[in-house]
């Protein structure tokens, strides 16, 4: 694996600085249980490390004292973590919107039967990795046999009012390229989504997140083995726009890594840079604490998330 981060220390990027605290995303995490080319985690089915109950109890100490409003979850996948159904819950009680960025095959994995049902009991908006609306593309990019395990998630979240209309069922889709390219305008690959699941699967969805991919951990490594890192950051430099300084999610966000450390966004996280380029901060530190104003810790990665349309893990900013 190639370290990508002294490439991208040195950098120009606009300083930014915090506004109020809205989202904590919680990295429960780096198990998966598939191991996709373009991960910036680089999880996997052999990787450990994994949030454990103190900590998990400390995210919703740290929710209720800040204020969050809304609670991340995220991973590898999140719902392998023992803790991941007891912080949704935790958290629906405290009246915090939940998040869970789910890659949908997570549904078929041993002891996982019951999930899409707990989601929608717990009214979790659904946030799920689809790269693409054709089967060879999924299967190229994430491993054999997940487009359909996709769909038939897919389907059986449908069947619980998700993505339905007059549901309060939220199931939201993410694209990313799968070359060192940006994404094409969200608006438009959202109406091909929708054409296309629905004429082939039935598939009925919320929106479309469309995300660039980050120069880090496997997705920056391969870019370096086969000599693309430079012209990949040339092209994101190239088509920063400063409008989107303002929508970055780094601005109203604080990522948590899997021990409780804090940091600016996940993909600071995975680059080992501390929450606004000072000592490591942990989640007890939190609380009580006033981020806003802070600066916020930036490298030439940072350029992913102005470029083009913008790119945040909301989707397009512009």
């Amino acid at each position: 694996m190639h370290a990508t981060l002294p490439l991208l220390r040195k950098t120009d990027f606009p300083a930014l600085r915090r506004a109020s605290l809205q989202t904590l995303q919680v990295n429960l995490g780096y198990l998966c249980n598939q191991s996709c080319v373009h991960c910036h985690v680089n999880a996997g089915p052999n990787r450990t490390e994994q949030m454990d109950r103190a900590t998990a109890d400390l995210v919703l100490e740290a929710v209720a004292a800040a204020g969050v409003q809304t609670l991340d979850l995220t991973g590898g996948a999140p719902e392998l973590n023992a803790h991941f159904r007891g912080l949704v819950a935790g958290a629906r009680a405290l009246g915090v919107r939940v998040i869970d960025r789910c890659n949908l095959s997570v549904l078929f994995e041993p002891g996982q039967e019951d999930l899409a049902g707990f989601l929608a009991e717990q009214g979790v908006e659904v946030v799920a990795s689809l790269p693409c609306y054709s089967q060879d593309n999924v299967d190229q990019q994430r491993g054999e046999g997940v487009f359909e395990k996709s769909i038939r998630a897919l389907q059986a979240l449908n069947a619980l009012g998700y993505g339905q209309s007059g549901s309060h069922l939220q199931l939201h889709l993410v694209y990313n390229p799968q070359k060192a390219v940006l994404p094409p305008p969200q608006a438009a690959l959202q109406a091909d989504y929708e054409r296309l699941l629905m004429a082939n699967f039935g598939i009925r969805f919320n929106q479309l997140f469309t995300l660039a991919n980050m120069p880090i951990q496997r997705f920056g490594s391969t870019l370096v083995s086969k000599g693309q890192f430079a012209d990949y950051m040339a092209l994101l430099r190239a088509a920063h726009r400063p409008e989107n300084l303002d929508g970055v999610m780094c601005r109203s966000t604080v990522s948590v890594d899997w021990q409780g450390y804090l940091y600016d966004c996940d993909f600071n996280q995975m680059l080992g840079m501390p929450l606004g380029a000072a000592g490591r901060l942990h989640l007890r530190e939190l609380l009580g604490r006033d981020l806003h104003g802070q600066p916020i810790a930036v490298a030439d990665h940072c350029y992913g998330c102005t470029a083009g349309q913008g790119s945040s893990c909301g989707g397009a900013l512009a």
